[in-house]
């Protein structure tokens, strides 16, 4: 697999990720089929396409990016769907987390 194909998959992992925290709580404590079963395949998807990601690409950075992709989806879909509190400080955290997800990948050897 090519480093590009690689870059796509880390990236469609990292949305799925945001999908099943999100799905979580959905899944009301696994209790609601339908969004349980999204929310399983969509882990089950998201960890599938990091292993092979992580097969080309060095682990710490395909790591971190996926962490730090699924928890910028995750706080700002928090704040649209859950009216989860927006601080200025948090928005300004989740911008330096966006700043360090794209310096993993322009200082990556791959």
């Amino acid at each position: 697999m090519s480093t590009a194909t690689a870059w796509v998959l880390l990236t469609i992992a990292g949305i799925l990720e945001i999908g099943w925290a999100i799905g979580l709580k959905y899944t009301e404590g696994f209790t609601k089929i339908t969004p349980t079963i999204l929310t399983v395949s969509a882990m089950v998807a998201s960890m599938y396409l990091l292993g092979r990601a992580a097969n080309v690409l060095p682990i710490g950075t395909a790591y971190g990016v996926w962490v730090g992709i699924g928890t910028v989806g995750a706080s700002i879909l928090g704040i649209i769907l859950f009216k989860e509190p927006a601080s200025v400080a948090k928005i300004i955290f989740l911008v330096m987390l966006v700043t360090s997800i794209v310096g993993l990948k322009l200082t990556s050897s791959h």
